[in-house]
């Protein structure tokens, strides 16, 4: 297949042939803007994971405008819809012409896109999604390891399943329980792999002495969640975890108190993210836990602004009148890592160029250092991976009806600071 990669190695010669007759053809003129593609869900069961998207770009625009630096980003929004996601990616690699994609927020949006942008030899850079089912979930056979092979052009960011896993299995600890577990594994990218036999959930909990009843695949936007609920109390869970969208959350979690199933623990990845999702449960939301990626807390200053976590999340506040949300981070870590590739590569508009430059990337960004160097990696994801710290931690119910996200467990990053112990949910 002859790809746009192909056309402008092309033009690229074409350009050489002609400088040597002293016509040069810069790649880039000093005049045009470096062109940054960016995809994320904005609308759709996901659109929380969005919500930050337009405070991010704006100061990401302002800042760069004020340094001196000619930056455009062409938006688009994957409706929460992986088709889409794998359209609009296209769109900005022919139609847009961008010079480097970013994308944003579960495998069902980093995927598409990453896997569109390796197919057309376009740079990429993904996060916000656990690098399992980033990396295995675009091979040709993921249940051959034997075949699984890097990528050329797609780099990702981000914690992986044993991390979380470790997270949630710390939390636990803390309380007494009969390490009885149910999971919530729904039928999507991030659900099967937290359920896989081999990757996911089920071979680490054993191990570890926990018994997990998996109450089997379900689609998302599932309204009845009776039989799961039924499978959890038959079994005596008093332990709920796994991976859902808001939305479903929601459902199960009111199906659940209505059903008069509540469990000690609920530690439930995607959903319980967002404070919103949390305070649409009233008191019902108290002491349920999840994965932490990023708060005000985080030790970690960006390398654009100079701006620390605490300063950037109070200024999303101010502007959005909301309160700050995880993805607001990794938003932010995407812009800074897109100025630092861009100001190394010898060749901005050059993908092999940008390419290199994303994986000699030494960073220290508003997420903690970022670099694909192989770290915590087993060899076949040693390429296109680069790890995040990841802690653990629980919402509390304050006065007024606000909640707080307070951290509980920081064993793989004990430079994040504790805020307190777990508590049972009553």
């Amino acid at each position: 297949m002859f790809t746009r990669r192909d056309f402008l190695k092309t033009t690229a010669a074409t350009g050489a042939v002609a400088a040597t007759s002293g016509l040069a053809m810069p790649a880039l003129a000093q005049d045009s803007p470096i062109k940054l593609g960016y995809v994320s869900p904005q609308t759709g069961p996901l659109a929380a994971f969005g919500e930050a998207d337009k405070f991010v770009i704006d100061n990401f625009l302002a800042t760069t405008k004020a340094k001196g630096l000619n930056y455009q980003v062409v938006v688009k929004d994957s409706q929460s819809n992986p088709n889409r996601a794998a359209e609009v990616a296209k769109q900005l690699i022919v139609d847009d012409k961008v010079h480097l994609v970013l994308v944003a927020s579960t495998p069902e949006t980093t995927n598409p896109v990453a896997t569109i942008c390796e197919g057309e030899q376009t740079p990429c850079i993904s996060t916000v999604a656990p690098w399992q089912p980033w990396f295995i979930g675009q091979q040709g056979n993921p249940g051959d390891p034997a075949s699984w092979k890097p990528f050329n052009y797609a780099y990702h960011f981000f914690w992986g399943l044993e991390d979380v896993i470790a997270v949630y299995t710390g939390m636990w600890a803390q309380l007494e329980t009969n390490r009885k577990v149910g999971g919530l594994f729904p039928n999507d990218g991030d659900g099967n792999a937290w359920g896989d036999g081999k990757v996911g959930f089920p071979p680490v909990l054993r191990d570890k002495g926990y018994e997990l009843t998996d109450s089997g695949r379900f689609q998302d936007l599932t309204d009845d969640f009776s039989a799961q609920i039924n499978a959890f109390k038959s079994a005596n869970c008093e332990i709920i975890t796994g991976v859902v969208i808001p939305p479903d959350f929601t459902t199960f979690w009111n199906q659940a108190k209505q059903q008069g199933f509540t469990p000690k623990i609920a530690s439930i990845g995607k959903a319980l993210l967002f404070p919103q999702t949390v305070g649409a449960l009233g008191k019902a939301g108290h002491n349920l836990s999840s994965e932490v990626w990023w708060t005000p807390e985080h030790p970690f200053k960006s390398s654009l602004t100079g701006e620390t976590s605490a300063q950037v999340a109070a200024a999303f506040t101010k502007v959005t009148d909301r309160p700050w949300t995880q993805p607001i981070g990794f938003a932010h870590a995407l812009f800074e890592l897109a100025v630092d590739v861009m100001k190394r590569a010898k060749d901005p508009a050059d993908g092999d160029s940008v390419a290199e430059a994303i994986a000699a990337t030494k960073l220290d960004t508003l997420v903690g250092p970022i670099a694909w160097d192989g770290k915590g990696l087993p060899p076949f994801a040693a390429k296109n991976i680069a790890k995040t710290p990841l802690v653990g931690g629980q919402w509390r119910l304050k006065d007024g009806g606000r909640y707080d996200l307070v951290i509980t467990e920081n064993s793989l990053a004990p430079n994040i600071p504790i805020g307190g112990k777990m508590e049972a949910i009553a």
